[in-house]
């Protein structure tokens, strides 16, 4: 597939796949880049963020970002004005003197905890309230008109949900920053703090603990299902999973995108995990050992400080990850089964050749198709899904455009400087700046997460959905990247890889509070590692070895 990669604006422009791995549906594109944009230049301004918003656009499918500029955002320069103009500038100029008040006020009095608390006892409530609502209606039971209803009430839904997804980053993520860079002045790496916040997310944690109550109750039952409806021969595991699918089945468990499964679309991956369960073995007082060792290596004068920001960005981490599941993976679950519903309907008038091609149709065009039967054509969506999964093959350029120059942080006022460092050693530890590990054909290197050494073969897989298909417990999953939702099927995985992301990422997350070892970020191993090689994780060396290469097994 023969494609060029247009710069789509002023600036440079930098590749995403942490999310989207390429060819990401037309719907999504349009609620990423409203989402996200809408969200950071509503909110920036409030948390003392000298920028203006992230841009977001998609090319071939992919999605590329920029920050941009508070001024100046359209006229990027490579070089920026002296040192001494700058420091004019932003002491002068009306916004940057709004900004370094909202930032001084951030630092100093954080609404995080509040937010945090808010969450608990009425964002997440609320939202899960509507999920469910959503979730319980019989779509095969709505007529054309109620289905399209059901179909744009979601997808409204979701456009406040996602919203609101990236409105709480600008809290969850504040005092991870803090920690991060007060960490980095007394000398720690970014790793090493973050397995001080082991067992600070129990939302991560709770699908594992349920899935081996569920097996648990299927071996006092003396129940060996072979299908996912054999469990119901155990009365009380069956009503476990009831529970369980309440509240996960509607779930995108393999991506965010649309074109994602949820988790009741796969129930021979579903029986699998149950029957793959282990019991927690952590060690929940290591932790707060290695935030003791932590402790001791901070200046005496400054270890009330540690505590009070470890506390913070303990407090910060289980509404980073409880966000996504319920805020973009429920919503998004519920908005691709009713599409599901849809395509089912044109399929069966001829509208559309195969179900899947759904996922290349805009909401405008779906909503047409079937209440007016007015839209493009069968062969012009088949196309479109046709090019949209070759997008996915493509090796798109890691930046668009011409290099910018970001301003010195010297040259900010100290409130804008410190939320500026922040920002960046965030992007740093989430594996965003494009940083991943160097690598040979033989030795791979990343972030190690844990302990553990382990060997096993690996399952090379795009996607969770590719690879749950061909994975047998304890196999190690080789994959661009995770979402949080994720935890609904790791329990089969004996060790990850991933392609992307860094020590905060949410692979890294995961293999933290799941006791799964991994690496995290190695570049290129999608490549360098073959479906069915035997690898070696070493999380303690940060290294992936490739024992047995495929070909030399056979």
């Amino acid at each position: 597939m023969d494609v060029e990669f247009e710069i789509p604006g002023p600036g440079q422009w930098s590749l995403d796949r942490s999310h989207f791995p390429g060819g990401t549906t037309p719907i999504m594109q349009s609620l990423m880049h409203q989402s996200i944009e809408n969200a950071f230049r509503e909110h920036w301004p409030l948390r003392g963020i000298p920028a203006e918003t992230m841009s977001v656009a998609f090319v071939n499918g992919f999605m590329y970002s920029r920050l941009r500029p508070l001024v100046l955002a359209d006229r990027p320069s490579s070089k920026p004005p002296p040192t001494f103009l700058l420091k004019i500038l932003t002491r002068i100029h009306p916004e940057f003197r709004r900004r370094t008040k909202a930032a001084k006020k951030t630092l100093t009095s954080s609404p995080t905890r509040a937010v945090i608390q808010e969450w608990h006892e009425e964002i997440r409530p609320r939202f899960t309230s509507a999920n469910l609502n959503f979730q319980d209606i019989d779509l095969s039971l709505l007529n054309e008109e109620g289905l399209v209803n059901h179909f744009n009430s979601v997808l409204a839904h979701l456009h406040i949900s996602m919203k609101e997804h990236f409105r709480l980053h600008n809290f969850d993520l504040g005092p991870l920053g803090m920690l991060l860079l007060e960490s980095k002045r007394w000398g720690f790496e970014g790793p090493e703090v973050l397995e001080a916040l082991v067992g600070a997310s129990p939302s991560t944690k709770t699908p594992r603990e349920s899935l081996f109550k569920i097996k648990t109750l299927l071996e006092k039952d003396q129940v060996i299902p072979e299908t996912l409806e054999d469990v119901k021969r155990s009365p009380a595991a069956s009503a476990e999973l009831e529970v369980y699918l309440k509240n996960h089945g509607s779930v995108l468990y393999a991506g965010y995108d649309l074109d994602s499964p949820t988790l009741k679309e796969s129930p021979e991956i579903l029986l699998t995990t149950i029957l793959a369960a282990t019991d927690s073995i952590s060690n929940s007082n290591k932790p707060l050992e290695i935030a003791a060792q932590l402790r001791e290596r901070v200046p005496a004068n400054e270890r009330l400080r540690f505590d009070e920001i470890l506390h913070d960005a303990r407090e910060a981490m289980d509404l980073r990850d409880d966000n996504g599941p319920i805020t973009v993976e429920w919503p998004c679950g519920l908005l691709r089964l009713a599409m599901l519903e849809i395509s089912k309907r044109l399929k069966s008038s001829t509208q559309i050749l195969e179900e899947s091609h759904i996922f290349s149709l805009t909401a405008t065009e779906i909503t047409s198709l079937l209440t007016t039967d007015t839209g493009p054509s069968s062969e012009e969506i088949s196309e479109r899904e046709k090019n949209r999964i070759q997008q996915k093959l493509l090796d798109p350029p890691l930046t668009l455009g011409p290099p910018e120059t970001p301003p010195p942080i010297d040259a900010l006022p100290a409130p804008l400087a410190t939320t500026v460092s922040m920002v960046q050693v965030v992007i740093n530890e989430l594996g965003m700046d494009g940083t991943q590990g160097s690598n040979s054909s033989e030795y791979l290197t990343g972030v190690g997460i844990g302990e553990k050494t382990t060997i096993g073969v690996a399952r090379v897989a795009e996607n969770a959905e590719e690879a749950m298909s061909r994975l047998q417990p304890g196999e190690i999953l080789v994959t661009r990247a995770t979402s949080p939702a994720y935890n609904l099927v790791l329990t089969l995985v004996g060790g990850l890889i991933t392609a992307e992301g860094g020590a905060m990422s949410h692979a890294a997350v995961l293999s933290r509070e799941l006791e799964i070892p991994a690496v995290i970020g190695v570049a290129k191993v999608m490549t360098s590692i073959k479906d069915g090689d035997i690898v070696e994780i070493d999380s303690l060396r940060n290294s992936v070895t490739i024992k047995t290469k495929l070909s030399e097994s056979n």
